[in-house]
C-alpha cells in the first residue's frame, strides 16, 4: 500500500485502501500496523487532524482490529 509521508513526532507515514477499508500506519519507530474496517471519513479526519498521533490514540488504535505488518 502506498503511504503518504507525515510530519509528526510519532507517525512517519499513513496509507489507506478505500476498497478494503484498511488504514496502514508507519510509526517513527519503523513499526507498521494495519487497522481494519476503518471508515473513509475517519481516515479523512485523521489526515486533517493537527496531531495525527493523538487522533490515532483517541479514535483508531483501541477501537479497530489491527495487526503488525
Amino acid at each position: 500500500m502506498k503511504r503518504i509521508p507525515i510530519s509528526s513526532s510519532n507517525v512517519r507515514s499513513i496509507g489507506y485502501d478505500l476498497r478494503s477499508a484498511v488504514l496502514e500506519v508507519e510509526f517513527t519507530s519503523g513499526d507498521v500496523y494495519q487497522y481494519f474496517d476503518v471508515p473513509e471519513h475517519l481516515y479523512q479526519q485523521l489526515m486533517n487532524a493537527l496531531s495525527k498521533g493523538q487522533f490515532l490514540n483517541d479514535y483508531i488504535k483501541y477501537n479497530y482490529r489491527y495487526q503488525k505488518v
